[in-house]
């Protein structure tokens, strides 16, 4: 009896550590598994690998590069600017971005973005923003919803939310970037710093994106 008894807990210990086919083994949260975002017009789900064993096996694994230029940054790049983490960049992507309030930004030039990139980031490289004319930002902020007054004053009152990275934290392509579009104007509290960049995603094993042109030869 007492035989049965122990079998019987062994099997519901075993069944109760199995997940369901609809269950995650490795959640993005204890109550979140996934979330299902667009990029390029197709749909894309954002989840960890299941795969408990993975480990990176990329340029990502280095510890160490040369700085300069590749040099740690500072946790803030500008005080007014609100860093966030994966859980508030996911929460990002699955409310700001499937709204149309807001947009990812990769910051890297665009040999970085067509290789890896986070799923639903455009690239808009800082070489682009760094130096470039009062005219040039605001044809790039225009696409962000700033509107030219009648005096020709610019008005932000309805731009979207900006969430911007790079690489990671030894990474200064996003320090680059932000600092020239807050002097053209771009509302701070509208701007969010994902500091740990595609290093940091990529270490939980979150869904990447590869955009890399094909050549033929």
């Amino acid at each position: 009896m007492k035989r049965l008894l122990i079998l019987s807990l062994l099997t519901g210990f075993v069944l109760a550590q199995t997940p369901k086919k609809d269950d995650y083994l490795v959640g993005i949260t204890a109550k979140l598994s996934h979330i299902i975002t667009s990029d390029s017009g197709q749909k894309v789900k954002i989840e960890r690998i299941q795969d408990v064993g993975n480990i990176l096996t990329d340029d990502f694994t280095k510890t160490s590069r040369s700085c300069p230029p590749f040099c740690i940054q500072p946790t803030k790049v500008d005080k007014r600017i609100k860093n966030i983490g994966e859980l508030e960049l996911i929460k990002f992507i699955d409310t700001k971005i499937s709204s149309n309030r807001g947009v990812l930004i990769d910051t890297r030039l665009k040999s970085w973005f067509e290789l890896e990139t986070i799923p639903s980031a455009i690239n808009l490289p800082f070489t682009v923003v760094e130096n470039a004319s009062k005219e040039k930002m605001a044809t790039i902020f225009k696409i962000f919803g700033m509107k030219i007054k009648k005096d020709g004053s610019w008005d932000f009152s309805k731009v979207k939310e900006l969430a911007i990275f790079d690489n990671g934290v030894w990474c200064a392509q996003a320090s680059h970037f932000i600092p020239n579009i807050l002097k053209y104007g771009y509302p701070s509290d509208k701007i969010y710093y994902y500091r740990e960049g595609l290093q940091g995603w990529k270490l939980l094993g979150l869904t990447t994106l590869v955009h890399k042109e094909i050549v033929k030869k």
